[in-house]
């Protein structure tokens, strides 16, 4: 999102915070009750899964090139489906980590109100998780891929929008294209437009990859896209300031069975490795050379890896 430069300033010192901090309480959740006999253990398999986009493919990539290099065998679930398929698989024990965004799990999982403060947001789902699902969230990986209204620079500048809430009276002639999750879920299209106070003429739910297509072509006039996805760059988008600050963060961290974790503390430290190593833009290149390079998602992760000194 465009913000103000007090926003900004502001965003970054709080982001700062939040990954300083540690997270303490999170922390002391996902590390309690481990015992020095329990590294003795003979290292199991780890199924790791993924949504089924480009930044959840790299992520779980990330996942799992970090385990198999702490000496786990890996099996790889990738490309499960969007966030309630993932979810239920972590809880059922087909799968025992993906990473999730903090305000997906606030607002789609718990069905709990939007919060604006990272920490705070992290600490609430964090703790229902563990009570609620037996899950352990671990450290913030540093960007906060959060929802954006996006259009072409062109369509912005002849309808005279900057914000969100200059859509009012005017998206009622608009389409606007956004994934199925988004046209459904509270901290989308149906919030959005309560809380912003407009509707827009028609919605269409369509593949992730494929509303940047339609965008482009003039085929919907505004999209759901996604703040560190690397097409806004290639694209030259323009991306509409929330300033109701209604999007929560959507702070990426890995979310491991807590049964799991608990025998195999190594899991954690592995997985800890990458907090607070990865920013927004960071996020966006990565994303930009699966979708813009044709990339595989795995050689992404593992090149990164190795640039930042994880792997060999």
């Amino acid at each position: 999102m465009r913000r103000l430069a007090g926003d900004e300033a502001r965003a970054s010192m709080d982001r700062r915070a939040f990954l300083k901090a540690g997270l303490a309480a999170g922390m002391a959740v996902a590390a309690g009750g481990h015992t020095s006999g329990l590294f003795a253990a003979a290292k199991p398999s780890i199924a790791v899964g993924s949504k089924n986009f480009t930044e959840q493919l790299i992520c779980g990539q990330l996942v799992a090139t970090l385990l198999e290099n702490a000496g786990f065998a890996v099996d790889r679930k990738l490309r499960l489906g969007g966030t309630a398929i993932c979810h239920e698989a972590l809880v059922s024990g087909n799968i025992d980590v993906y990473v999730e965004y903090t305000g997906t799990a606030l607002t789609a999982i718990l069905k709990l109100p939007t919060q604006a403060d990272p920490a705070k947001v992290y600490d609430t789902v964090s703790r229902a998780y563990m009570s609620s699902f037996k899950a352990a969230w671990l450290r913030p990986w540093g960007f906060n891929d959060t929802y954006a209204i996006a259009m072409r620079k062109d369509t912005a500048g002849r309808l005279g929008v900057k914000s969100i809430s200059d859509l009012k009276g005017k998206a009622e002639s608009l389409t606007l294209g956004g994934t199925q999750e988004f046209i459904v879920r509270p901290d989308g299209l149906p919030g959005l437009q309560k809380s912003y106070g407009i509707t827009f003429k028609s919605a269409k739910g369509m593949d992730f990859g494929l509303m940047y297509e339609a965008v482009a072509k003039g085929d919907v006039d505004a999209i759901s896209s996604l703040s560190t996805d690397g097409r806004n760059i290639t694209l030259d988008l323009a991306l509409l300031q929330d300033d109701k600050h209604f999007f929560p963060p959507y702070y990426a961290a890995p979310v491991v069975r807590a049964e799991k974790l608990g025998r195999f503390p190594q899991i954690g430290d592995a997985l800890n490795a990458l907090a607070g190593k990865i920013d927004d833009k960071m996020m966006a290149n990565l994303n930009l050379l699966v979708d813009q390079n044709k990339k595989d998602p795995g050689d992404v992760a593992k090149e990164f890896l190795k640039q930042v000194g994880l792997v060999k």
